[in-house]
């Protein structure tokens, strides 16, 4: 007599009923504080290749442009 057929539809109605009755009140989806703000990712360093410097071929253009009338 003790054993009885269980229904988990019953329980399952009372373990929601109190979370319904709160989103009826605060709205769905529930109000939560937003999540904390993440720190900023350390930065890269990145390497710079130095350009090999051409000032005889630069000085040579700008002597030939000013020589001309």
């Amino acid at each position: 007599m003790l054993k009885q057929k269980l229904n988990w539809k019953r329980p399952l109605f009372y373990v929601l009923l109190p979370i319904f009755f709160v989103m009826a009140f605060l709205g769905f989806p529930l109000p939560v504080a937003p999540p904390p703000a993440t720190k900023p990712a350390q930065e890269q360093a990145v390497v710079v290749k130095k350009k090999k410097k051409r000032i005889a071929l630069l000085m040579r253009k700008e002597d030939g442009q000013g020589d001309a009338p």
